[in-house]
């Protein structure tokens, strides 16, 4: 297929991306992106050397770096932070940008350990690297001057062909991800790379026998997440989750992140720190033994339970994808550009393996530029751009037409082995039946005492294989009933159930979960903050009375926090059960002896009384 028939293809079902009122960045052109960066390059424990200033560099340069040197890093610097008056100028400017509205706070959707850990990492965003907090608005005034001069929306294109599906990569290209700075979220970094994959079957075009552009249909699509994977990244094509408009799909962008979602909504997302990894390692392996080992409460709402014990160990944020800014794409208030197709590959995508934007050396980082859309920030290359089958989970799926195949073909491939097992099985009863009759008659003979025992041995282990041939015999029959019941359906189009590939699935909170009211979002806000300040006062003021105290305050915050989360039934009984079992083990402490005099006593006496019982039946 040409370059013309892939921009055809990318054109036919280039998706509609919706905006969250108040997004500041949209999908550009990389080259008046990289016009206004200079180029850095960085070794470990230096200071970072300019190599290209602002406005002299340009994607030929990035495609010529040098890599000889071990542990050399290039990364680009999009925008300097700015002074006051650049800052008065840009509050002035900003009222361009559309209002963001936030809505109920995302502390109060979370429990009081929850926010404890996000205050731990609040503290730690102070001595780590991260991008300096004016940044945010020195890009967009850049930004908005990039538009000024040329309004554009561009995505990048890239069509592969692998394991019988054809991929449809679109790339998205922002300048700046501000999710931190504007929309309260975990991170900035300058630039940012979004992805989405389509895949499309090869149909026969049986009117004219042969195969064209206009015979390929969508069966797939994924959307990159840095949450999840495999096969939690697609959906198929009819699922009710995908909305669309004619052929091209709608991805709802949070905001600030740009995170590709399938339904607009609020979405709480968690940050797991490295300090917390153990604790969800061990609550992972927990779950494990109790469903794998134990076999208890396997089904969606014990994952669920579980999901919700670990996440006191991540920070939430907020992703507001609402959908209800800008909107790009066919049909929309705003048009896709001409894209610009990644085949060949440009030099400046498979040469730069570099940051797109700032190094702020993040121990977490989070907030340093991502690489290129061939490459991961460490260099290596992503599985998205060399294996974007398997990156979803498609490595073990094929497409329609190929699976009808397939399926006829280890149809094919059973029945003949079932002829193979019945000349097997007939064979072996045979052999094995020549064997008894060796082993009857050598019963009872002195002299042929080895061989009625070797005899023995052989009717053993033929009986063993014998045994294990059969049950191949009757698992196949099985499978091929099974396997003439999925040609059926799948000739009637059914295809199976839309997501029982699917193990976690990104919901949008909905709006029970949202917060409940200003009083309780002030409450979440401040009480983190609020317990630090009593257990000061209290060490300093009252140190003689500080593990009362602190009891009593934790007690106190505990029944107000059940009180605003409408958990405060079940923190009574919670504390009655405890209190119940704090006593029982103080009764049995005290009278351990006598305790365990008496439970002798009564197991003797039921076993006594049982015996007797049987005897005198």
């Amino acid at each position: 297929m040409s370059i013309s028939q892939d921009a055809i293809l990318l054109r036919s079902y280039e998706p509609i991306i919706r905006f969250t009122k108040g997004e500041q960045f949209f999908p550009m052109d990389v080259t008046p992106y990289v016009r206004a960066c200079s180029l850095w390059s960085q070794l470990p424990d230096q200071p970072p050397r300019l190599l290209v200033q602002e406005g002299k560099l340009t994607l030929e340069a990035l495609a010529n770096l040098d890599y000889d040197t071990p542990g050399l890093r290039y990364f680009l610097k999009f925008i300097e932070p700015l002074n006051v008056g650049e800052m008065a100028v840009s509050k002035f400017q900003g009222e361009e940008d559309a209002p963001f509205a936030s809505g109920p706070g995302r502390l109060a959707r979370v429990g009081y350990i929850s926010r404890l850990v996000d205050a731990i990492y609040r503290l730690a965003l102070l001595a780590r690297g991260r991008v300096p907090g004016d940044t945010a608005a020195a890009a967009a005034l850049s930004y908005r001057q990039v538009l000024a001069e040329h309004t554009h929306y561009r995505y990048f294109g890239r069509v592969v062909r692998q394991q019988g599906w054809i991929v449809l990569q679109y790339w998205y290209f922002y300048a700046l991800n501000n999710w931190r700075s504007r929309f309260s979220g975990a991170n900035d970094h300058e630039s940012d790379w979004e992805m989405v994959c389509i895949y499309l079957a090869e149909q026969p075009d049986l009117e004219h026998g042969a195969h064209s552009a206009d015979c390929f249909r969508p069966e797939w699509i994924a959307y990159a997440s840095h949450d999840y994977s495999g096969d939690d990244l697609r959906r198929r094509w009819d699922d009710p989750e995908i909305q669309k408009e004619g052929d091209h799909p709608l991805i709802f962008a949070g905001a600030g992140s740009h995170a590709s979602y399938f339904s607009q909504g609020e979405y709480l997302t968690e940050l797991t720190l490295p300090f917390t990894a153990p604790l969800l390692r061990a609550s992972a392996a927990v779950q494990r033994f109790w469903g794998r080992v134990l076999r208890q409460y396997t089904g969606e709402e014990s994952r669920h339970r579980f999901d919700q014990y670990a996440s006191i160990f991540r920070i939430p944020f907020v992703d507001y994808a609402r959908g209800d800014g800008l909107s790009i794409g066919p049909g929309q208030e705003h048009e896709w550009d001409e894209p610009v197709l990644l085949t060949p590959v440009p030099g400046w995508v498979s040469n730069y393996r570099g940051l797109w934007g700032l190094y702020t050396s993040d121990p977490f980082s989070g907030e340093d530029a991502p690489a290129g859309p061939m490459f991961n920030r460490d260099e290596t290359v992503r599985r998205a751009w060399y294996d974007p089958v398997g990156w979803a989970g498609l490595d073990k799926v094929a497409p329609y037409v190929e699976t009808l195949r397939q399926v006829r073909a280890e149809q094919d491939r059973l029945r003949l082995r079932q002829q193979e097992l019945r000349t097997l099985i007939a064979e072996q009863t045979a052999a094995l039946n020549g064997l008894g009759i060796r082993f009857e008659a050598t019963r009872n003979q002195p002299h042929l005492v080895a061989l009625h025992d070797e005899l023995s041995k052989q009717i053993s282990q033929q009986s063993t294989e014998l045994n294990e041939v059969s049950a191949e015999l009757s698992t196949n029959h099985g499978l091929l009933d099974a396997l003439y019941r999925y040609e059926e359906a799948l000739t009637a189009g059914d295809r199976g159930p839309l997501r029982a590939h699917i193990s976690h699935a990104h919901t949008p909170a909905p709006p029970s979960e949202r917060g409940s009211g200003r009083l309780a979002e002030f409450w979440a806000a401040s009480s983190v903050g609020l317990m630090m300040v009593v257990m000061v006062l209290l060490a300093y003021f009252l140190p003689q009375y500080l593990g009362g105290g602190l009891v009593i305050t934790i007690a106190l915050f505990a029944f107000i926090e059940a009180g605003f989360r409408g958990r405060f039934t079940r923190l009574v009984t919670s504390v009655t059960i405890s209190l119940t079992v704090v006593a029982a083990l103080v009764l049995i402490g005290k009278f351990y002896w006598e305790l365990i005099v008496l439970l002798v006593l009564i197991a003797g006496a039921y076993i006594l009384v049982d015996n007797l019982r049987e005897f005198f039946r």
